[in-house]
């Protein structure tokens, strides 16, 4: 089995690869976040917020700079590449989420079940401590890897209603 930790680092943008004047579809990388279609929204919503926050310290270069308007305030800088959110079944989720970590150039952030089940993060870690990666549910994962690897794994979705 492939270490996900080494298969995980040094995955993002050069800085001179980031073009801010360019469509999304022309970045080398591209980003996507499947959810379990199952969710009700707010679960939804918070399992995607939760594997972006992870994708968007981990990837280097994949938020682009604040943005300031005409009255001089700060917006904190957003992905320049852009993100698509789609939705799966629980197999499918599951299984992009083993294919991804095998792939060597993919970043793999998930969220299991167990995180939306606890209320303190030990008692989470202590949780995942006895279930195995195979057998895992999974509510949200969120993959960045070179775009023609991407869009094999998540074939064609659909984006999340």
């Amino acid at each position: 089995m492939t270490d996900e930790r080494a298969v995980n680092t040094a995955i993002g943008f050069a800085p001179e690869e980031i073009d801010l004047a360019s469509p999304t579809r022309a970045a080398r990388l591209k980003w996507v976040i499947v959810i379990d279609e199952r969710l009700p929204p707010g679960r939804a919503v918070n399992a995607a917020t939760c594997v972006a926050a992870a994708t968007s310290t981990a990837v280097a270069g994949i938020l682009g700079p604040d943005a300031v308007d005409a009255d001089g305030v700060t917006h904190p800088g957003l992905p320049w590449a852009g993100c698509s959110v789609l939705v799966a079944d629980a197999a499918t989720l599951r299984a992009i989420r083993g294919k991804a970590a095998s792939s060597a150039g993919c970043f793999v952030a998930d969220m299991p079940a167990q995180a939306q089940h606890t209320r303190v993060y030990a008692d989470y870690l202590a949780a995942m401590k006895e279930i195995a990666a195979d057998d895992a549910e999974y509510y949200a994962v969120s993959v960045v890897g070179p775009r023609n690897r991407v869009d094999k794994l998540v074939g064609r979705l659909p984006l999340m209603p």
